[in-house]
């Protein structure tokens, strides 16, 4: 990207206009403010959360905006402003991608190289037994490349969870699972089957082996980065609610 074009992107953000971003109790749990108003979603809804360590999560992400307010650094204030605004209509449509992603999950697709397959075997197939015990949901693996059905049951079943949950933890599910490229690994997050760092490290297996042949490219080194950044801003959600007992 030349200077002149990042100057110019640059200049489309909005400045900060605020000196101070904080939390105070608000009807329904905690609110973002900037100092001292309350932050609004992009449908002008109260940005209001129920765990008081989220709010103060989402207020330090205002806080460590600069001369600009750039959201692409923020993934826990959108991550709230899809849940506050979006999901209550969204929730069978978010559910129903949680379970397509479980149909053609990354878990269940095995490489013809006997190494890689080693260790997708050793780090995966702990969360496909997790799977079939803990969420009812067994899955199929195959080292084919042809895509092979998975049993309806299963599908169902995680459908049917991921619509059982409140709209900010649906939100984070449905955020994560492309990230993972995994429904199974998602859920583990969710349930802390596996912590943020882990189920993003496993989900990279094939992409890390490759780095290990032949180095790194940058733009995907970035890509990758940004992408962590997002997945952790979805098990920061799940933590402080958890925490919170909500």
């Amino acid at each position: 990207m030349s200077m002149s074009k990042a100057k110019a992107e640059n200049r489309e953000l909005p400045r900060r206009f605020y000196k101070q971003a904080g939390v105070a109790e608000a009807d329904g749990g905690y609110g973002v403010m900037l100092d001292g108003r309350q932050v609004r979603t992009p449908d002008k809804n109260a940005l209001i959360v129920p765990a008081e360590d989220l709010a103060h999560a989402i207020a330090n992400e205002w806080e460590n905006q600069v001369e600009r307010i750039d959201p692409f650094t923020m993934p826990l204030t959108r991550l709230c402003h899809v849940a506050i605004d979006r999901m209550n209509v969204a929730r069978e449509g978010a559910a129903a991608e949680i379970a397509k992603y479980a149909s053609m999950d990354l878990l269940c697709y095995r490489s013809d190289d006997a190494k890689l397959a080693e260790r997708q075997a050793r780090i995966w197939d702990p969360y496909l037994a997790w799977s079939r015990t803990a969420l009812d949901a067994p899955l199929e693996a195959t080292h084919s490349l042809t895509a092979i059905p998975q049993p309806e049951a299963s599908l169902k079943a995680l459908e049917g969870r991921a619509l059982a949950l409140d709209d900010l933890r649906l939100t984070g599910l449905v955020s994560a699972t492309p990230v993972l490229t995994s429904s199974v690994l998602a859920f583990a997050l969710l349930e802390e089957e596996g912590d943020g760092e882990a189920v993003f490290a496993a989900s990279r297996l094939e992409e890390d082996y490759q780095i290990e042949r032949w180095g790194e490219d940058h733009e995907a080194a970035v890509a990758a980065a940004n992408r962590k950044r997002d997945l952790l801003a979805c098990e920061v959600l799940f933590r402080t609610l958890d925490r919170a007992g909500v």
